[in-house]
């Protein structure tokens, strides 16, 4: 074991999340190690929770016990949902003590059918949080346009929440204005900011697969290719830092206030000619997360560079994506068609799980 997932942390000041769980994790001690070695928080949603609960015998016992109570398929996924991540939040308990808030959080998320429905998202986040009531939750709202009211109504609520499915610079933008706009609200009813936190996943990989594709389509040069997802999350980055600056932010920060951090979601390399820590090298900076995937965090442990990368040279960066749309790349029109495929994989997810547990019972 080499360190170099606690060094992310330690000499570079970002967190490295898994982005995984299952039962067994919490039983066997295998969370708690992957804490021992520099994992400071953890994600799930309901592609993690179908690949658990079908891959398993461990979740038999209770799902029957529930059934013979007379609970619902839909009820029973929930509770097993919610005994897992209470399971996790209370291994992570005792970092989000040490960190004093900073860390230590564990991601569930609403139901995934809910992604244009405002209102019921936010009863069901509500819901989510009432139920589990732990601080160092974080209830997972996708960052549609539907999302964004109630994200911020969450953020006045006093509620921390974990912003899903971000795929373009504009719509990450509108979440860094729900996320303030909701600290403003709460502060105006004189109530505290001070303890809310918030992460904004901005997704990686994903961006290089469609991208990547429409490049050899009209024919690109072979070094246009693997570099827009990682370019991406660095002017995302340089919006992070100018939108948390400024006599706006200045103010939420005198009262407390935390960064809505950046993190870096689906970050396993997608094709195998690329390095298999490409989206962790690129990405390491002060005040971000990245959420990996086990593989991931052996591979990074194993051979990983850690060094700030997120905004070693800016202009370049920017040089490239100002180049995109003459090689007839539209990244407002990508970011869209991710969006949807990221929701209707998780939909797909969602109900081909509780259609196998439908037929379990």
């Amino acid at each position: 074991m080499t360190g170099r997932i606690r060094r992310l942390h330690a000499e570079q000041g970002q967190s490295p999340w898994l982005d995984n769980l299952r039962r067994d994790f919490l039983h066997s001690g295998l969370l708690q190690r992957a804490i021992d070695r520099g994992i400071r928080g953890l994600t799930s949603n309901p592609t993690i929770f179908q690949k658990a609960i079908q891959g398993s015998t461990d979740y038999d016992r209770q799902f029957a016990e529930l059934r013979s109570a007379g609970r619902s398929v839909a009820e029973c996924y929930w509770e097993m949902v919610v005994t897992d991540i209470v399971g996790a939040l209370d291994v992570f308990a005792p970092l989000h003590h040490e960190s004093e808030a900073g860390d230590g959080y564990v991601s569930v998320e609403v139901d995934p059918h809910l992604c244009r429905d405002t209102s019921g998202t936010e009863r069901a986040a509500r819901d989510l949080w009432d139920r589990i009531d732990r601080a160092n939750l974080m209830v997972k709202i996708p960052a549609t346009v539907e999302g964004l009211p109630a994200i911020r109504s969450m953020i006045a609520e006093g509620r921390n929440v974990n912003v899903t499915l971000i795929f373009g610079l504009e719509r990450y933008a509108e979440v860094i204005e729900a996320y303030q706009a909701g600290l403003e609200d709460r502060r105006s009813r004189g109530l505290p900011i001070d303890r809310i936190a918030s992460v904004a996943s901005f997704f990686i990989s994903r961006v290089d697969s469609e991208v990547d594709r429409r490049l050899l389509d009209v024919g690109a040069p072979r070094e246009t290719l693997g570099r827009t997802a990682v370019v991406q999350g660095r002017l995302a980055y340089q919006l992070f830092r100018e939108r948390f600056s400024g006599p706006r932010w200045e103010a939420l920060a005198a009262a407390g206030a935390r960064v809505q951090r950046p993190l870096w979601a689906s970050t396993s390399t997608k094709n195998p000619d690329y390095p298999d820590t490409l989206y962790v090298d690129d990405l390491i900076g002060p005040d971000t997360v990245n959420t990996l995937p086990d593989a991931t965090v052996d591979a990074f442990d194993d051979h990983g560079t850690v060094a700030r990368t997120v905004d070693a040279d800016e202009p370049a960066d920017r040089r490239f994506w100002n180049e995109l749309p003459s090689l007839g790349i539209d990244m407002a029109e990508v970011g869209r068609k991710l969006e949807q495929e990221g929701l209707a994989s998780f939909v797909a997810s969602f109900d081909d799980l509780l259609a196998t547990l439908a037929a379990k019972a």
